[in-house]
């Protein structure tokens, strides 16, 4: 149902821009009212042309950080609606806000970024429903009674940092009473509240505090905290010292020779200052209105000697609940999957970005295609995906070719890479159109979102479709293709062993395929045999240009093989055998050190495992030599790396433009780890079906998953004793479950506890 506004967008009149360079202060807006009788029920609604806090008689309302987050603002722009009965009192009442750019007019993208992307102006749009216990009720929304000052955020923005005065504090602003009569009335803005929509999916709060575990002081004199994590968020300090003293927080995720390197963060300053009042009593505080990827900070200017306890790391992402654990016999493997875990809660803020501390976090469509499944594994991203899905697919739809954005929002930036201009079609990436939908599906039993994304997911085929034209085979010129694989120069990312144009018509093949089971679920039958008719001829396209007969390929590449062999691009079964022996010689030429970049990488040890070649699965995931999983963990990484080798053996850092050390794709890895090494893989829609089909392997002697899924938990675990293998099972309600184990007939088995024990097979020589 769509709400009928009452209440118009109010900001400050003039633009509010310190210097048009520079980021912008943030400013306060408030406003009186009065509850006529005692309160029976009070109901806000409230978003913001930027970022907001609001309050109500004093009291900040809500839990929500940088609300109402990002979303693609001139389709869809997200209201929140809290219940505050408790907040406003028979009589006089005041509220206000803090207002600043954020997303919505701050700086984003990279190579010195855009600001204004939505517009100029930031503004409150307000809407507060009163109900009275005589069943009389009153509207009182932000209008051109509101009044606006500037307060102590002197600038911000969300690569920059915050700046803070406190000496500057209009304190009890939003208390009734306070003298605001040397504040300037508001400008009403326009504003089509068409565009508007109700918040479905979590929002961004503060969801763990961490402590510094050492403070050192650098060679160069510097007071360095370490708080063990890399993380994303921002630093909360108590401090006590005289008025005027500016105490600055900078923030980075690696030391180079003992000090921050924040060459990586290019030209984000990640900076935030705080001037003390002078309480002798203390202050504490923490930014508004920023947030950071670190873990490391300096402090400058601190009053007196430093205690740790003093300064808190507090982190913040989506309020995404958890849904998925994994532990083995291996810690290096459990660092490894904490870090995938770290590296998604540091980059789902709000939106799926690709790394939280440079000059970008953005919703790069590839990284969350290759990544969706382990995210749907380790949490609920249901109503997350959803959200951020209806804005790729309004972003694709503003497409005339009907091609979607590389990234979601899409805003215009200057990419360091020779990207064609406009929207050009990118294999992997845009693909996000269709798959991203389809594991919701398989994850959840959502058949809602493949309806939803449908006319989205049959754009992008029909795009590809006119693109690649009757001869079925495209990506040549510029793709982001196996972006990053390890014989990419540092300052060529996109320079990879497998052709961009074997890379995309596997795509093809693979979105045709999805789309006709799409269809099928939605009981289209004509599309269904249309897409599945058209997947089939992309594949004889495929066979004939890269197929040389008898499962070899003319690009002898490990992402080469592990594409044809997941998206079934081959025939027979003697075919899939001979790429899947080709594949595990691959890995064994190359050390068994990873081959395989952004779209590779999710794929090799499923393409690996499906072909009887477990073991060298494992030999790749229990790699400790650069490039692989394992380097990262042995170099104290607690995030998964943008680069293999983002931080070299001997402790520098890569040279490259892109070397950010919280970027998720890599570790999709551990979608692998769930399904294969514990053995806890859907099988039908939702896990309403399951498959338990563990392969013990790597030296590990035990393994075990748990999982919540929309039936219930799921929990699956292995040890190794006395030469046996013992598996136990908790199966929920309404699922059954296929067991298969090495050396033992395929068992089904239904709802409750079970266990099961077969001898290992001897291993292979």
């Amino acid at each position: 149902m769509h709400h009928h506004w009452t209440a118009h967008v109010v900001g400050p009149r003039s633009a509010g821009s310190a210097a048009p360079e520079g980021a912008r202060p943030a400013v306060l807006l408030r406003d009186e009212f009065t509850a006529r009788a005692a309160v029976r029920s009070a109901r806000l609604l409230v978003t913001a042309l930027g970022v907001y806090e609001l309050e109500l008689n004093g009291c900040v309302v809500g839990d929500h950080v940088l609300a109402p987050g990002w979303t693609s603002y001139r389709h869809r722009h997200r209201y929140q609606t809290f219940d505050v009965t408790a907040l406003v009192q028979e009589g006089r009442n005041a509220w206000g806000a803090h207002l600043a750019d954020g997303w919505y007019r701050g700086l984003l993208g990279f190579n010195g970024g855009t600001r204004d992307i939505y517009g100029e102006r930031t503004g409150l749009l307000a809407e507060l429903r009163v109900e009275y216990i005589d069943g009389a009720a009153d509207t009182f929304t932000t209008g051109d009674g509101w009044r606006w000052s500037s307060g102590p955020v002197l600038s911000c923005g969300l690569y920059e940092g915050e700046v803070y005065d406190a000496r500057r504090e209009r304190t009890r602003f939003s208390e009734a009473g306070f003298d605001d009569s040397a504040w300037q009335p508001v400008e009403v803005l326009e504003f089509d509240t068409a565009v508007l929509f109700p918040a479905a999916s979590p929002p961004v709060r503060r969801t763990e505090y961490v402590s510094p575990v050492a403070v050192t002081t650098s060679p160069t004199g510097r007071t360095v905290l370490d708080f063990g994590q890399n993380l994303v968020g921002r630093l909360r300090i108590r401090v006590r010292g005289e008025a005027g003293r500016t105490v600055t927080l900078r923030h980075a995720e690696v030391l180079q020779d003992g000090d921050l390197c924040t060459r990586p963060l290019r030209h984000a300053t990640a900076t935030d200052r705080y001037t003390l009042r002078g309480d002798p009593a203390g202050e504490e505080w923490e930014p508004r209105f920023t947030f950071h990827g670190f873990r490391y900070a300096d402090v400058e200017g601190w009053p007196g000697d430093l205690d740790p306890a003093d300064v808190t790391a507090v982190v913040v992402h989506s309020d995404l609940r958890r849904t998925g654990w994994f532990s083995c016999s291996d810690s290096s493997l459990n660092r490894l999957h904490e870090n995938v875990v770290w590296g998604m809660r540091g980059n789902f803020v709000d939106v799926p970005t690709d790394c939280p501390q440079r000059d970008e976090r953005l919703g790069w469509t590839g990284d969350v295609q290759v990544f969706a499944p382990t995210a749907g594994f380790l949490y609920d991203v249901r109503d997350f995906l959803r959200s951020w899905l209806r804005d790729l697919a309004a972003d694709q739809s503003a497409d005339e070719q009907g091609i979607p954005p590389v990234f979601s929002p899409d805003i215009p930036v200057i990419i360091p890479v020779p990207v064609p201009p406009g929207n050009p079609p990118m294999a992997g990436w845009c693909d996000a159109a269709v798959i991203v939908p389809w594991v919701l599906y398989e994850r959840y039993g959502d058949t809602e979102v493949l309806r939803a994304q449908y006319p989205s997911m049959r754009a992008w085929v029909d795009a590809v479709d006119r693109i690649a034209g009757p001869g079925r085979v495209w990506g040549e010129g510029f793709q982001f293709g196996d972006w990053l694989d390890p014989s990419a120069p540092a300052d060529d990312p996109g320079r990879a062993m497998t052709s961009s144009s074997l890379v995309a018509t596997a795509y093809y093949a693979h979105s045709a395929r999805l789309l006709a089971d799409t269809a099928e679920v939605l009981d289209d039958r004509a599309d269904a045999a249309r897409y599945r008719a058209l997947s089939d001829a992309v594949r004889d396209a495929f066979r004939a240009r890269f197929h040389t007969g008898g499962g070899h390929l003319t690009e002898e590449t490990q992402t080469a093989n592990a594409l044809v062999l997941r998206f079934r691009l081959l025939e027979d079964d003697a075919e899939r055998a001979a790429a899947g022996r080709r594949l595990a010689e691959l890995v064994a030429e190359g050390g068994h050190r990873i081959g395989t970049g952004f779209l590779g990488t999710p794929l090799v040890c499923d393409a690996l495992t499906d072909t009887g070649h477990v073991d060298t699965a494992y030999e790749l995931l229990a790699q400790r030599e650069c490039p692989s999983w394992l380097y990262q963990v042995d170099m104290d990484a607690t995030t998964v790396w943008e680069r293999w080798d983002s931080m070299l053996p001997d402790g520098d850092i890569n040279p490259g433009e892109m070397t950010s050390f919280n970027h998720y794709a890599l570790g999709a890895v551990a979608d692998w780890m769930h399904r294969t090494v514990a053995g806890l893989a859907p099988a039908g829609p939702g896990y309403r079906r399951l498959l338990v089909r563990p392969r013990p392997g790597g030296g590990l002697t035990w393994a075990r998953a748990e999982h919540d899924s929309p039936y219930g938990r799921i929990e699956t675990g292995w040890q190794i004793t006395g030469g046996k293998l013992l598996v136990d099972l908790l199966v929920p309600p309404d699922v059954t479950a296929l067991v298969n184990l090495p050396g033992m007939e395929d068992v089904e088995v239904g709802p409750g506890r079970h266990s099961f024990h077969t001898p290992l097979p001897a291993p292979t020589p």
